[in-house]
């Protein structure tokens, strides 16, 4: 069954259907599969003319944990040749494995859940490096960078590697985003560069604290592609290199609007107020009338995150819309169970369906998801947000297409980040009764 194809079942009859096996640990890559790994990844890279760079990484040899950021499929071609002739044990998540899940075992892919806590995955991150002696690759940031730059870590990194005591080293790669933007798929090609760098050793990591080592781990994922476009002046002339930047860039600077901006060509245009923005070939944006108030795209897209964050403080937040909702039970597909009500708020989000009497809901309350998986246009289905439990992940599809689900996934972030703020003084405060 393909990716696009809309297949419903009903809930009794997916509960019936086998199930990821989310316990198998990771196998070491079948020999001959090694071959063909290389073949796959060395040309491409070789295309773009991937400089990697080397930080501290003399005499340093499997097993180690490797951090790595994400912006695009091309990102697991370069980590293959950065470790090259060493093999890893890649974390990834479950969509990766629709109809190719044991080729992707044979390879050493570990199957993930997006954005849920997974006790189980330490067990397999520790087999991976204590029995398989191999580097266990874990892309933290668990999507495709937005606009090029940084997505939020989870607290849970400095704590794992409290735990394993392994040597930690990054590979930041940059211009990935570039190449292939998430918003829009088409590839261009543009040199790029990566850094595979130590930034732990087993003696630092027990010298510091879990908030020390995560500070560490933020600093050292620090990465902006538009800012290296514009550092390295890679010119990108496709005609069509602002088209669907607008999935990103939903909110008009000019005059405020939400759900207007429509992207064509090298253009962003608001069809309420009719301010167009034009994207250079260095990727920086120009209005066409008066001031520009964001040359920088992410920071377009940072002023965006703010004005959610207010909407939240000022209770104004909420999405409500009817959706599709599909279940990804196993690697043979999605299956459409039907549609039911989306909200998210500031309670968190809440989907409810009654299907011919068969009662469905999902409830996540804002501290269990610090971050949440989109999708633009996934597989001709639309957009859509996916939200996933300990055993079932849910790809939900908004009905009504003025649903932005960037403006989603900032809220499930802001609504965490202020959640978390919110609970710290009571925390603090019984922590000094307690010590009284």
């Amino acid at each position: 069954m393909k990716i696009s194809d809309i297949v419903y079942k009903t809930v009794a009859e997916v509960q019936q259907m086998p199930i990821f096996d989310m316990n198998e640990m990771p196998r070491k890559a079948k020999w001959y599969l090694r071959p063909l790994a290389w073949l796959l990844a060395f040309p491409e890279t070789w295309k773009h003319h991937a400089k990697i760079r080397r930080h501290g990484m003399k005499g340093i040899k499997p097993p180690y944990v490797l951090l790595c950021n994400h912006d695009s499929f091309y990102d697991f071609k370069v980590a293959t040749r950065a470790i090259f002739p060493h093999m890893a044990n890649y974390i990834v998540a479950i969509d990766g494995f629709i109809n190719r899940e044991e080729l992707l075992r044979d390879v050493g892919c570990v199957l993930k859940r997006k954005f849920v806590p997974d006790a189980p995955l330490i067990k397999k991150i520790s087999h991976s490096l204590f029995k398989n002696k191999y580097i266990s690759a874990i892309y933290p940031e668990a999507r495709y960078a937005l606009v090029g730059t940084t997505a939020i870590l989870p607290d849970s990194l400095g704590k794992m590697v409290k735990l394993l005591k392994m040597p930690v080293v990054t590979l930041i790669c940059h211009g990935h985003h570039l190449q292939q933007p998430v918003w829009n798929l088409k590839k261009r090609n543009i040199r790029t560069s990566a850094d595979l760098s130590l930034i732990l050793t087993p003696e630092e990591i027990a010298a510091k604290t879990v908030p020390e080592l995560n500070d560490i781990i933020k600093r050292a994922f620090y990465y902006d592609d538009y800012e290296y476009q514009f550092t390295n002046k890679l010119h990108i002339k496709a005609a069509d290199r602002a088209e669907g930047l607008h999935k990103v860039l939903y909110q008009c600077p000019t005059c405020g609007t939400q759900g207007k901006m429509v992207s064509t060509g090298n253009e962003l245009r608001c069809q309420k107020c009719g301010q167009a923005f034009a994207m250079d070939t260095l990727g920086k944006m120009h209005a066409q009338q008066g001031p520009t108030p964001f040359e920088h795209i992410p920071a377009w897209y940072e002023w965006e995150r703010e004005q959610v964050h207010r909407e939240i403080r000022d209770g104004k937040y909420r999405v409500e819309t009817d959706v599709n909702v599909d279940i990804l039970q196993n690697s043979t597909g999605f299956y459409r169970l039907g549609v039911a009500k989306f909200v998210h708020d500031e309670t968190g989000f809440h989907v409810t369906a009654d299907w011919k009497g068969t009662k469905f809901a999902i409830h996540k309350k804002p501290l269990e998801n610090y971050s949440v998986h989109i999708e633009y246009n996934y597989f001709g289905k639309g957009d859509g947000v996916s939200i996933s439990t300990l055993h079932d992940t849910y790809y939900l599809f908004p009905t009504d297409p003025t649903i932005n689900v960037t403006k989603i996934h900032f809220a499930v972030e802001e609504l965490y980040k202020i959640k978390v703020a919110e609970s710290q003084p009571y925390e603090i405060q019984t922590a000094e009764k307690t010590s009284s």
